[in-house]
């Protein structure tokens, strides 16, 4: 089963969970969804109604985790620990994952001392351990290793939620895209109209010199005609002298 469809499946589970729940008990969703190894997307649980009910309730944390994992870091949530709960290891390899995916979306190219600052590493061999085995493996990621320049060169890598704001951005980036494709679509046009036209003008170039050879050669072939009918001619009158001093 591939990422994609193993992602829609448990997204459903958990959005058919988190809306029969309220309070506590929504809590205890959200622990599990976020806990879980192979869930990385989170937005279509933190749009339910019964999830923004626990804004400003005393189980309004759990919403704030939600929000963590949807949109945040690991240094986001360092800087914030103090006003969430603490997280328990599923949660934190996954928040450090999703570190990486974040990380991802601006450089294709990732130092190793960027990586290990954010993640809290401490060396490169727990790094790259960590890129292959939580990362790699899981299919989230896809790189190469390098060691020599110390980087992660990112081929592939899952989006995540898109924050408040973002998507207003995305459709701007993409309409730049568009408008940039729609030139490049022109100028391809462009050219293969030229090539068209300096197709035609050779074919007729070509056609022309064809033209000229044959008339060439029947303009030869007809002065060989004619020199030939001259020397036969001319043969002939000898003969018929020689015939009459004879």
């Amino acid at each position: 089963m591939d990422i994609e469809q193993n992602q829609a499946e448990l997204i459903d589970n958990f959005v058919k969970q988190a809306s029969a729940q309220k309070g506590t008990a929504l809590g205890s969703v959200i622990l599990e969804a976020t806990s879980h190894p192979s869930l990385f997307a989170f937005s279509e649980i933190l749009a339910l109604p019964t999830v923004a009910e626990l804004e400003g309730t005393e189980n309004s944390v759990y919403l704030k985790v939600l929000q963590l994992f949807a949109h945040g870091t690991w240094s986001d949530y360092k800087s914030n620990c103090s006003s969430l709960p603490q997280l328990v290891p599923d949660q934190v390899l996954k928040l450090k994952q999703l570190t990486v995916l974040t990380l991802a979306e601006t450089n294709k190219v990732l130092p190793y001392d960027e990586l290990m600052m954010e993640l809290d590493v401490t060396n490169v061999r727990e790094l790259e351990d960590f890129l292959i085995n939580e990362c790699m493996y899981a299919g989230i990621v896809r790189g190469k290793l390098d060691q020599l320049r110390r980087c992660f060169e990112i081929q592939f890598a899952a989006g995540r939620d898109l924050r408040p704001g973002q998507l207003g951005s995305m459709i701007q980036t993409l309409s730049n895209w568009l408008g940039t494709s729609d030139n490049l679509l022109v100028s391809i046009q462009e050219e293969i109209k030229w090539a068209d036209t300096m197709s035609e003008l050779d074919k007729k170039h070509r056609k022309e010199v064809e033209d000229r050879v044959e008339e060439v050669k029947k303009s030869v072939s007809v002065k060989l005609q004619t020199v030939s009918r001259l020397k036969l001619s001319s043969e002939g009158s000898k003969i018929s002298t020689l015939n009459l001093v004879e």
